[in-house]
């Protein structure tokens, strides 16, 4: 039965890859390859290789792919997943269009994975539940909620960009939408009784009135490796939501209140006077570090217990930018002689995780789920990542002045950032996000990482049925009693990494809190707008960074980096002197070699 169930989730899987290959990967962007010129056949030439190579990497890695990508980071608990997709029914003003509500915080849906039947970012953990209809449903953010972007292509459609940033997904509006909601049907409550109540009847008659008209209204038949999400498995979900709704409902607002109420915490502490555009939130950047720190904080903060947020909470802002993911090979830390430290490499904007695996999991805590993480997600996380192949520029490129460029990064920019370079450096950008992690912090991160995840963990990753110890070695050697390597002394890494820049061109807007929003604003410093837009999917072409100008008509929102500290876009301004070697890094008296850089960075 086990290998049965295996060749169809292989076959579903193989089947998706196909449909990837044909939906999301343009054979050429270039409108009339017989009128293009010689270099840009042979650019084009290069960009079908490595789009091929990315499409057979992901057939390799398939059941990876979708784990990364729609499975939740829960296993029994999250958002109720009926309770998720009755929002937009309760509140029609707070959220997006019927088809795809969760567009009001930037999520979209996969054009590659017809039939999904929710934004890609979401996964539910009937899709990863053993006994299918055993529980009720619960939904949680995804890997690819962050980490699967989008680039708009001059024909209209989308290259996706797979281990790279959504810019456009805002969990803080998510937080604050969904207390809207619920303080809209609980107004007039007489108290905590009475608004689970409330509550309760308002899901129940949504549910009712919306399963009614549609019996697929919830999983839309959506169908994956063996697995029937049908009008039978909807009912199901059904009548299990309705036999403990009222424990559900009432579930799900405590932990919607005091999400929201540990985000405003953080806001008190480390955003003060800045909290307004805090609680709107930013499109592609999040404080990571302070969202995961302060739930907990929040949480024992409403049981009494006695909290004190100059410990538990990060002593700096860390908002920044997604990462981009791909590539991580090229980040990987090594052993040193005698097994005791990891060097030259790491993770994380300060490389303070060097651990695959606890980076990953460390993503997933973002989310607060705690003991319920789902540790399979990180293992899986950890194959994908490894060798994801960047994104190739989807435009055309100047090969010639690219040759010129690539001459000027050799002498000036790869010393830097080649692969496995773990040293930190001050650049004169803002070190807040470098500060974020106390020792405090750092002890208990460590604890909840071996915790989670001690060196005896065991799971089982289908669909083989293939039995791992994620957290038991890492490259051969034993993680046993090297607690203290799940996260670094944060007084060693007060800096940021320069990282490999393969897939640069998508990276955009640069700096660890894109301030930036070009590369050549990041080479011609004195260029640098004060304000400009962010979470556009149109590109610009000539600077290299995502549209940013506030003049074009678009998508997106105003980013003004003078707002507050944390914002600053300078840093990475100054040329470097070591000894006799001067390594430039301001290119505002040479514009011609930062264009010629320009078309170099953008066939990484």
């Amino acid at each position: 039965m086990h290998n049965n169930k295996s060749a169809t989730f292989t076959a579903a899987l193989a089947f998706w890859v196909g449909a990837t290959a044909q939906a999301g990967y343009p054979v050429s962007t270039f409108p009339n390859p017989a009128a293009a010129p010689a270099c840009h056949d042979e650019w084009r030439q290069q960009q079908d290789a490595r789009l091929k190579a990315a499409d057979a990497y992901l057939a390799s890695q398939q059941v990876a792919y979708r784990w990364f990508a729609d499975f939740p980071f829960g296993l029994n608990s999250g958002v109720p997943f009926l309770v998720l997709k009755l929002l937009p029914e309760l509140a029609p003003e707070q959220w997006g269009g019927k088809d795809n509500f969760l567009e009001a915080m930037g999520l979209f849906r996969d054009g590659r994975n017809p039939g999904y039947p929710i934004a890609l970012g979401v996964g539910w953990t009937g899709l990863a539940r053993e006994d299918a209809q055993g529980a009720v449903d619960y939904a949680s953010f995804t890997c690819g909620g962050c980490h699967i972007g989008r680039v708009r292509l001059e024909d209209g459609n989308y290259r996706y960009l797979d281990g790279g940033v959504n810019t456009q997904f805002n969990l803080a509006q998510y937080r604050v939408r969904v207390v809207k909601t619920l303080d809209k049907v609980t107004a007039g409550a007489t108290g905590p009784e009475d608004k689970v109540r409330r509550a309760t009847a308002a899901f129940v008659a949504a549910l009712d009135r919306v399963h009614a008209a549609d019996p697929h209204y919830f999983y839309k038949n959506y169908s994956f490796a063996g697995r029937r999400f049908d009008a039978a498995y909807e009912q199901k979900q059904i009548e299990l939501f309705k036999r403990d709704a009222p424990a559900i409902v009432g579930k799900f607002m405590t932990i919607a209140g005091l999400e929201l109420a540990a985000y405003q915490d953080l806001l008190a502490k480390n955003y003060r006077g800045f909290e307004g555009p805090m609680v709107q939130g930013f499109g592609g950047m999040a404080d990571a570090t302070g969202i995961s720190t302060s739930f907990a904080y929040a949480v024992r903060k409403a049981q009494g217990q006695p909290v004190n947020p100059d410990l538990e909470l990060p002593p700096s802002p860390g908002l920044t930018d997604f990462m981009v993911v791909w590539e991580q090979g090229k980040r990987r830390a090594h052993w040193n002689a005698d097994h005791s430290q990891l060097v030259d490499g790491g993770g994380q904007w300060n490389g303070n995780i060097p651990i695959p695996i606890y980076r990953n999991l460390a993503a997933e805590l973002t989310i607060g789920l705690g003991a319920d993480t789902d540790v399979r997600v990180g293992a899986f996380a950890e194959d994908l990542l490894a060798g994801l192949p960047a994104p190739v520029y989807p435009f055309a490129v100047d090969l010639a002045l690219a040759q010129k460029g690539k001459a000027l990064f050799q002498d000036n920019c790869a010393e830097c950032h080649k692969p496995h370079n773990g040293k930190v450096y001050a650049l004169g950008t803002d070190l807040g996000r470098a500060r974020v992690v106390s020792e405090a912090i750092a002890a208990s991160a460590r604890t909840s990482f071996t915790t989670l995840c001690p060196t005896s963990k065991e799971v089982v990753l289908p669909p083989e049925g293939t039995q791992v110890k994620p957290c038991a070695k890492f490259d051969g050697v034993s993680l046993e009693d090297k607690q203290y390597l799940a996260m670094l002394d944060p007084k060693t890494q007060e800096g940021y990494n320069a990282l490999p820049l393969g897939g640069v061109w998508a990276q955009a807007p640069y700096l660890h809190n894109g301030s930036v929003p070009t590369l050549y604003h990041l080479l011609v410093p004195s260029a640098r707008p004060k304000a400009f837009v962010k979470s556009r999917l149109d590109y610009d072409q000539k600077l290299g960074g995502f549209a940013w100008d506030a003049e074009q008509p678009g998508e997106g929102y105003r980013f003004d980096t003078g707002a507050f500290p944390a914002l600053s876009n300078q840093g990475h301004d100054k040329d470097i002197v070591d000894g006799n070697k001067t390594y430039r890094l301001d290119w505002s008296q040479d514009k011609a070699g930062a264009m010629a850089l320009i078309e170099y960075l953008k066939t990484l």
